[in-house]
């Protein structure tokens, strides 16, 4: 895929995240003990050969660019094409990514590139971006979407669009998940098209000011637009909400989903960091958990993520618990359905619990 540019636009709704996105973008939020969430879109195009990235965020990026570094470690850092980031316009992309666009076109109009595929970062999964171009090569259309069938759309993926299809994988409508039906095909906001499709739907935006938003204008032009739709059948989740989050993170601990986003497809890439193993004490019991490096565990520890250098104090049980780096329990702490941001402290003999609906988020006065 090295005839196409690759666009992480992070146009995602953070209202549902809360504190964790207060200091941070939702795609610098740390997952499953080492990554964060850009990792997996970014590691998708990077394996699918996508050779020329740029990153349409916002203001409040230095979390984000500080993990991206030059793009090393998704082998990005190069001189022709590579990794670019575009965080200093005016406009927040949640309601107007098309200045966004804008502003910057000539990134892509320099890229020569003759496709361009648009995603998001909040959407985990292992996917090749290949595989969807030959389909959109074949199939003739003008854009296409990739969706995945689920079954739980009244537990899950709530907010995030649904696509009504019908003959020839052709995209007729795009409603809203509102938790109604079971069924539903979510969309994943991922869309492969040509470069001068793109450049014409920027400008026609611009000129007409109707549309603020890229996908609300595919979404108002389904008549005109040959839309095709691509349906992954893989894992997905999507990080839209502290609870998805949650869910998303725990879904990790089961070994299936584990083998499937890390090892039965292409590796997912992260920024490295030099730490020792983590210490495990005598007395300390780890159980069915994900626990990085650099951490010293004295606890019991059930269903937990568990992130870099965390300290863990003897006597602290905690369970279903999601405990970002630089975390510290103290002694005796009790915990249960519980997200620990980076660098909280949690004195000795605290008792903490959430629920499975409602799990309890802890931080610092200022986490990055």
């Amino acid at each position: 895929m090295n005839n196409c540019l690759g666009i992480i636009n992070l146009d995602e709704n953070e209202r549902r995240m809360g504190e964790l996105v207060r200091y941070r973008t939702l795609a610098s939020v740390p997952f499953s003990a080492r990554y964060r969430i850009i990792d997996f879109v970014l590691s998708n195009m990077a394996n699918s050969g996508i050779e020329g990235i740029g990153i349409f965020t916002k203001n409040k990026s230095r979390s984000l660019i500080n993990h991206l570094t030059n793009g090393r470690p998704w082998d990005l850092h190069r001189k022709k094409d590579g990794l670019r980031v575009f965080n200093f316009s005016d406009y927040n992309p949640n309601i107007d990514d098309i200045h966004n666009f804008y502003e910057n076109i000539e990134f892509i109009e320099q890229s020569k590139k003759e496709y361009v595929l648009i995603s998001p970062s909040y959407m985990i999964c292992n996917i090749d971006y290949s595989e969807v171009l030959r389909y959109h090569i074949k199939s003739m259309n003008d854009i296409t979407m990739i969706y995945k069938e689920v079954n739980d759309a009244n537990k899950s993926f709530l907010e995030c669009e649904i696509l009504n299809i019908a003959d020839y994988n052709r995209v007729v409508s795009i409603g809203k998940n509102i938790g109604s039906n079971n069924q539903a095909m979510i969309s994943m906001e991922m869309y492969i098209m040509k470069t001068e499709l793109l450049i014409k739907i920027i400008h026609e935006c611009i000129l007409d000011g109707i549309h603020k938003k890229f996908k609300h204008y595919i979404s108002n032009n389904l008549k005109d637009i040959k839309v095709g739709a691509f349906k992954f059948d893989g894992y997905l989740s999507c990080i839209n909400s502290i609870k998805s989050y949650f869910d998303a993170n725990l879904d990790i601990i089961n070994q299936n989903v584990n083998m499937e986003l890390f090892y039965n497809h292409k590796p997912i890439y992260t920024k490295s960091q030099d730490e020792p193993p983590t210490k495990y004490a005598e007395e300390s019991l780890v159980t069915n958990s994900i626990v990085a490096n650099g951490a010293y565990i004295e606890g019991q520890v059930e269903n937990c993520i568990i992130g870099r250098r965390v300290v863990l104090r003897k006597g602290a049980k905690i369970k279903n618990c999601i405990i970002m780096q630089n975390c510290i329990v103290g002694e005796d702490v009790v915990m249960n359905n519980v997200i620990a941001d980076k660098g909280a402290i949690v004195l000795e003999k605290e008792m903490i619990k959430g629920t499975n609906i409602y799990p309890v988020t802890i931080q610092i006065k200022k986490s990055l």
